[in-house]
């Protein structure tokens, strides 16, 4: 416990500390975000917004969690797919903001590198002993859907559920605070199940929490900086890990059930434009944006979502 609170500090205090820095460095080297003119109107005055803020949530959850790296074999493969997948992001976002491509990494080399990195931690967890495939279920009081001795049904699943649960984080970020501020939530969730399984991943959930109560200080709303493909795809890739870790991807329908919503929404929003020839389920997707569109506020969409999550999580804790 006092471990935890040591990480969180550390990592709180680095993403305060380098935000001064790096948002006026963002703003000089004209960094800033491009505003999709079918998107709300109110977004339109956030055009030039410094993004690629990310880089604050990796380098303060790096230095919170690595001067523990000793404590816990599960330490690791959270460290590598987290700043994996961030550093696929960071990419993705210096191509497009940097050097002025619009379409940043094209699809195909995108989803390329976030399989290889995938296909790295599944290997890690399957020649290493102490890892495990096995998953918590819900609701049964500590029974497990046993698939250690089923890799070719285990590792297709892992596959499903980390890149799922990455691209649902990406799709998340869209409003100001509102995947830091989801996300922070799951964090205390794995922080808290973590302690109540001695599961050994305490140390980087609660690194992930301090990282994101000092970037939100920076991007709650009127955000002063967004995170862009750097901090989101991080932090689909520290879901994905954490659950791995602690043997429950099965639990992050309901702790990460925002990121589910909001990939369901896309998913559904461009099969029926394409069958119906045109015609739109929501207003806008991501499903966030279809709220917004109805007349909420950015503010009250964000607070809504983040209960969702709070409430979600604290019937997740009651289903370990």
């Amino acid at each position: 416990m006092f471990k935890s609170v040591v990480a969180l500090l550390i990592a709180f205090a680095a993403s305060v500390a380098l935000g001064p820095a790096l948002i006026p460095l963002l703003l000089r080297l004209k960094i800033g975000q491009t505003i999709r003119n079918e998107g709300p109107e109110s977004h339109l005055k956030k055009n030039g917004t410094p993004t690629m803020g990310g880089v604050l949530i990796l380098l303060g959850f790096v230095l919170g969690t690595v001067f523990f790296m000793k404590e816990s074999p599960k330490i690791l493969p959270i460290l590598f797919l987290t700043v994996g997948f961030g550093l696929v992001g960071f990419a993705d976002d210096f191509i497009k903001v940097v050097l002025k491509r619009s379409m940043g990494l094209r699809a195909w080399q995108k989803m390329g590198l976030q399989i290889l990195i995938t296909g790295a931690f599944a290997a890690y967890m399957y020649f290493n002993e102490e890892m495990s495939f096995n998953m918590l279920l819900p609701f049964t009081d500590g029974r497990e859907l046993v698939l250690d001795t089923m890799p070719y049904v285990a590792i297709p699943l892992l596959f499903l559920v980390v890149l799922g649960t990455d691209n649902g984080a990406n799709f998340t970020d869209g409003l100001d605070g509102l995947a830091s501020k989801v996300t922070g939530i799951i964090a205390l969730f794995f922080a808290v199940a973590s302690l109540i399984k001695g599961g050994g991943t305490d140390i980087p959930a609660a690194a992930m929490l301090g990282a994101l109560m000092g970037f939100l200080i920076f991007n709650s709303y009127p955000a002063k900086v967004f995170m862009g493909d750097t901090g989101s795809l991080a932090l689909g890739g520290f879901v994905a890990a954490e659950a791995y870790m602690l043997k429950m991807p099965l639990f992050i329908p309901i702790i990460a059930f925002i990121y589910l919503a909001e990939v369901v929404s896309v998913m559904l929003q461009v099969s029926y434009f394409k069958l119906s020839h045109g015609k739109r389920i929501f207003k806008m997707a991501p499903i966030h944006h279809h709220f917004e569109k109805c007349g909420y506020p950015e503010t009250k969409v964000v607070s809504a979502f983040t209960i969702v999550t709070a409430v979600l999580c604290a019937v997740a804790l009651l289903a370990i």
